[in-house]
């Protein structure tokens, strides 16, 4: 993942966001063009919930936002 605002990348936003003590209230979605097995683990290592690669299914994406919905 390219590097963003204040150098730091996608990875590294996760790791911020998730990185509290306690249950964190943030659902982590990764969509890159990055599909490797070792880019899956990464993402999960770095908080991501759920990693999909570029380009998504339409079907996919009212999947996940459907289940997201019912969360409440």
């Amino acid at each position: 993942m390219a590097c963003g605002v204040g150098g730091m990348d996608g990875y590294g936003v996760a790791r911020a966001l998730k990185g509290g003590a306690g249950a964190s209230p943030w659902l982590l979605i990764a969509l890159t063009g990055y599909g490797r097995e070792d880019d899956r683990r990464r993402a999960q290592e770095a908080g991501f919930d759920m990693h999909f690669t570029k380009p998504i299914e339409p079907s996919s994406l009212e999947s996940v936002l459907a289940s997201i919905a019912a969360r409440g």
